[in-house]
């Protein structure tokens, strides 16, 4: 496995679910920003801050028990920026097969000590795949920069 990718693989735990009985969105939300951090700091060598996650999507819920899987990849890298796109699968825990539960894209921004951004080293795309999920993440860093402008605009809050 290359330093552009992480795996995190454990269990769902009876205090990560909600009412309902499935895993809470906000936890998975966490586990999401865990795997992306890991992957950036792993990229980048440096502390890293979560800059945007775009595109969450919520596909299946996952149950307590589940074995789940978050593969964290880098897809694009800025000069100070890293764009990472995250899948969250779960299945049972005595079974091979897992399907996609979550998939999103998060933005990292390497930093030093004084908090100042940082240059980090550059991803080059190699399969087709990684192509694809590149441009799919520029679609997203340009949707997020349109939607602070409009924000901005309209509500007059940064």
């Amino acid at each position: 496995m290359s330093l552009a990718t992480i795996t995190f693989q454990f269990l769902a735990e009876p205090t990560d679910v909600n009412f309902g009985g499935n895993v809470h969105g906000g936890v998975v939300m966490k586990w999401i920003d865990q795997a992306a951090y890991a992957c950036a700091a792993q990229w980048s060598k440096e502390y890293c801050v979560t800059v945007s996650a775009n595109g969450i999507r919520f596909i299946k819920p996952i149950k307590v028990g589940q074995l789940v899987k978050l593969t964290a990849s880098i897809v694009h890298t800025g000069t100070s920026s890293m764009h990472i796109y995250v899948s969250v699968s779960s299945g049972e825990a005595t079974e091979s097969k897992m399907t996609v539960a979550n998939r999103c894209f998060i933005s990292f921004m390497a930093i030093d000590k004084e908090g100042r951004s940082v240059n980090v080293s550059s991803y080059t795309p190699q399969e087709k795949n990684d192509f694809q999920l590149d441009l799919v993440a520029m679609h997203a860093k340009h949707f997020t920069k349109q939607l602070d402008m409009h924000f901005t605009k309209t509500t007059g809050v940064h």
